[in-house]
């Protein structure tokens, strides 16, 4: 059996016998412990050039990264990867910028990454690559001469075409991402929009399952969603230590809690939420004194300027909301602008009586699953999804809101805390089928079958 290569723009800082966090890390990590592989990409450190690091071994898994040095972070990473593409593949085309030496730059980080991978790769090697990052990866690999399969899977949501092509490199993007064999996409909406802009605007042929005929090769298309490790969420939940703990918290909050947990990311719709939020407290008088409302956001990306801004404007909000609804033994909203380990937040999850993940746009959101799978199955909370984000392909029995819709939401969220226990276990349990049909370990396995199938 070939090795299996993984390539993504960080790699995971995994110790031998530590558990390791959901998504990508915890997916490409079970294939690789089970074959053993080697795991490439950035090493997170900015230094004066950018030059790879020694190896290091971790059971059969080899660690390779590489440092980034400052014009190299600057133009690829806060530049064309964050400031360019990013707001693009979101919908959030006015947040974005372009520079077409931060698209050279892009170019030029995943050229450095094919000239170090490129070494170490043997001829029978599977390669998986993952992300927006590494659109160009392919083929900077193919014109090294490389003739491995070669797949990407995409965790963020693809736009339409008409969005994506207003970023001025579109047709060079595209035609570097078709020297992948495999191209994987969270829904079928993020595929269709991909194999439209192929046909429409660059000549593709489709030719069945997927498959385009496109720039003299074919590429494969599918639609991988990823999931969790179900079982594992709600043992994480159910841990007597772990719920000590989460008792402890709840000990400071109201009866109801509402939770959200979210990177601070403007995708993820947190100021329409808190505005979502004020109405709930404004339309539903009654509701006072009972809920509080707990939104987690660790900082992302905290040199770029739009983040920054974001994290300025929520504070402000929540200040304001308290000082409008709070009373002396009551504060409804508390803003926790810090990572909390998993140990915390999976039984946090299962105390939440709802569950609030409202992204603008999301290519999946792995949140939503984490909390339907670390619920009690007798007595589950009620999830409240933004019918924008992959999940709700699959969660179609959550509430289900428009984020731009504040009375919508405000509404959900009184639903949420008055629905009857038997609605709730209907609807828990039809979420729950699903993720245990759609696990970690099947988006995992369908997608390296596909890629080595040729």
């Amino acid at each position: 059996m070939s090795r299996l290569v993984v390539v993504s723009n960080r790699v995971a800082p995994i110790q031998e016998g530590e558990a390791t966090a959901g998504g990508l890390a915890a997916g490409v990590l079970d294939a690789l412990r089970q074959k053993g592989g080697l795991w490439f990409g950035w090493s997170g450190d900015v230094t004066e050039a950018s030059a790879p690091k020694p190896h290091r071994t971790v059971g059969p898994i080899t660690l390779f990264t590489i440092d980034l040095s400052r014009r190299d972070y600057d133009d690829f990473y806060r530049g064309f990867a964050n400031g360019t593409l990013w707001p693009a593949l979101h919908y959030q085309i006015g947040l974005g910028r372009f520079e077409w030496s931060e698209f050279e730059g892009y170019r030029r980080v995943n050229d450095l990454f094919a000239q170090a991978l490129a070494p170490m790769v043997q001829p029978d090697d599977l390669i998986w690559a993952h992300d927006y990052h590494l659109l160009c990866f392919a083929d900077s690999l193919r014109a090294l001469g490389l003739t491995n399969r070669i797949g990407i899977f995409l965790h963020t949501p693809w736009p339409a075409p008409g969005v994506f092509m207003t970023v001025p490199s579109h047709a060079d993007l595209v035609r570097s991402m078709c020297g992948y064999d495999l191209i994987g996409f969270q829904t079928e909406i993020d595929r269709t929009g991909f194999v439209d802009y192929l046909v429409r605007y660059a000549n593709g042929e489709r030719l069945g399952s997927g498959a385009v005929r496109v720039y003299d090769r074919v590429v494969k298309t599918g639609v991988y969603p990823i999931g969790v490790h179900v079982d594992e969420v709600r043992a994480q939940a159910e841990t007597p230590i772990n719920r000590r703990q989460a008792t402890r918290m709840r000990a400071f909050l109201m009866e109801r809690l509402i939770l959200s947990v979210d990177r601070l990311d403007y995708s993820k719709g947190l100021r329409q939420r808190f505005a979502a939020f004020e109405r709930f407290l404004a339309d539903f008088p009654a509701q006072h004194g009972l809920v509080t409302f707990m939104q987690i956001a660790p900082p992302s990306r905290s040199d770029i300027e739009t983040y920054q801004r974001i994290r300025r404007e929520l504070e402000g909000e929540a200040g304001r909301i308290n000082g409008r609804f709070a009373e002396v033994d009551w504060v409804p909203l508390r803003y926790l602008n810090r990572s909390f380990p998993r140990n915390v937040l999976m039984p946090l999850y299962a105390e939440a009586q709802a569950c609030l993940v409202t992204p603008l746009r999301d290519g999946m959101n792995l949140v939503a699953k984490e909390y339907v799978a670390a619920q009690d199955p007798e007595d589950p909370g009620v999830l409240i999804l933004s019918e924008f984000a992959g999940a709700a392909r699959e969660l179609d029995t959550a509430l289900l809101v428009n984020p731009y819709d504040e009375s919508g939401m405000a509404k959900a969220m009184d639903r949420a805390l008055s629905m009857p226990a038997e609605e709730r276990r209907e609807r828990h349990q039809a979420m729950l089928q699903v993720m245990r049909e759609n696990s970690l370990e099947r988006w995992r396995d369908r997608f390296e079958r596909d890629l080595r199938g040729g």
